[in-house]
């Protein structure tokens, strides 16, 4: 009797690690803005928090749509962890100013929503550099010749 092999299904990005963790970290920024709007803190924190969730939110209409897979020109996972690196030194940059001087609650709930933000964001960087490696099962290993024979 054949058996029939069925394709691999294409696991959906909103259902995937990577994706929750982009969810995650835009629902976290969100909140730190929504803090800092609160807080009426100074305008560059609410403007930079605005622009991470503007580009958070495009690379996840870009991944949940798979237009990476046809605007195939632009090396997408190598921009996302750009993106990743530079969310984390922005976020972590406004965090601590936030969070040092003696401000209101909201605008120390804001920082620390922010230093979660910066978690998320090298987490999600790991997560596509592992996606871009060669081998992404793992490192290397070295094997001795009779081991292949």
């Amino acid at each position: 009797m054949p058996t029939l092999k069925l394709k691999p299904k294409h696991r959906p990005f909103c259902f995937s690690v990577k994706g929750h963790v982009k969810m995650l970290r835009l629902a976290l920024t969100v909140t730190s803005m929504t803090f800092f709007i609160i807080s009426q803190a100074p305008e560059p924190y609410i403007v930079i928090a605005g622009f991470e969730v503007t580009v958070i939110f495009f690379f996840i209409i870009l991944y949940m749509f798979r237009l990476d897979r046809i605007i195939n020109c632009i090396l997408w996972p190598l921009l996302d962890i750009i993106n990743s690196v530079v969310t984390a030194i922005f976020m972590m940059t406004i965090s601590v100013l936030a969070l040092i001087p003696e401000t209101t609650t909201f605008m120390i709930l804001g920082g620390a929503f922010g230093l979660l933000v910066v978690v998320c964001s090298i987490a999600d960087a790991a997560l596509i550099y592992r996606k871009l490696l060669f081998n992404p099962s793992g490192p290397y290993r070295k094997s001795a010749i009779h081991d292949k024979i």
